[in-house]
């Protein structure tokens, strides 16, 4: 993303793909880098651990396939769109296992490919549902995005690691794609984070629904949660809480409580 980010200073866009990679993490960690620059960041990924099962079938053919986009606001918080492209990320299926949560019906489908309410039944069977869950539910938009994903990315795609044994043989070749676009180039930095202030807060006075406290755009959640984060702490799920003290048994270090 450093290099998408100083091939957009030079040239008004950078675009940079990864191959032979691995887990990389948070994909808004790497969009939001060109915030700092008054750019806007895009940061896909595929993943060699198939997850998505595509729409109308069984077997699950690729990754949580996420995409992330930042970008900047003057006044408002900046817009930061982080997502799977299936219909949940396999992150919330771990939190709600370790707080012993039932999930939406919906997120995912169980060893017989049934819709069910068990986060732990999802993440033994890693059969999730693309991002709309349905196809009545526009399941295969979430699909559609899933294979884009892999496109941009240009490493591992679908369940070519089985079919061609690199699995066995422990290779994994997942891709990344990076790319930053540098606003002033286009248009005066002032006027377009100002524009982006002006539809932010259109946005946020939209009519709430009944019983709705606020409406709220992308990155806004996020940000409010890292703000009460800093000052009152990190819940911890006591499940999470016993396996980091397994692991400071097994290191001999201190335990975490």
């Amino acid at each position: 993303m450093d290099l998408a980010i100083t091939k957009a200073a030079t040239y008004g866009v950078g675009l940079v793909a990864v191959r032979n990679s691995n887990h990389f993490g948070d994909s808004g960690n790497y969009s939001m880098m060109a915030l700092e620059r008054g750019m806007i960041g895009l940061a896909v990924t595929d993943s060699p651990f198939v997850a998505m099962v595509p729409t109308f079938a069984k077997k699950p053919m690729m990754g949580t396939n996420p995409l992330s986009f930042a970008a900047p606001a003057a006044r408002h918080t900046p817009f930061v769109l982080d997502m799977a492209t299936t219909t949940v990320a396999v992150g919330k299926l771990t939190i709600a296992s370790r707080w012993n949560k039932p999930i939406p019906e919906g997120w995912g489908l169980d060893a017989e490919g049934r819709p069910t309410t068990s986060a732990k039944d999802v993440l033994a069977s890693r059969l999730l549902s693309p991002l709309g869950g349905s196809r009545e539910l526009g399941s295969h938009k979430g699909y559609g995005l899933g294979v884009m994903v892999d496109i941009l990315s240009g490493g591992v795609y679908g369940d070519v690691l089985d079919r061609s044994g690199a699995r066995g043989r422990k290779e994994s070749n997942t891709g990344h794609c990076f790319a930053a676009i540098d606003v002033k180039r286009f248009r005066p930095l002032e006027d377009f984070t100002g524009a982006m202030d002006d539809m932010l807060q259109a946005l946020n006075d939209t009519p709430r629904a009944d019983g709705q406290e606020r409406v709220y755009t992308a990155g806004e959640p996020e940000a409010e949660t890292e703000r009460q984060r800093r000052l009152h702490g990190i819940p911890v799920a006591p499940a999470l809480v016993r396996q980091c003290n397994e692991l400071a048994a097994d290191l001999a270090v201190k335990r975490l409580a």
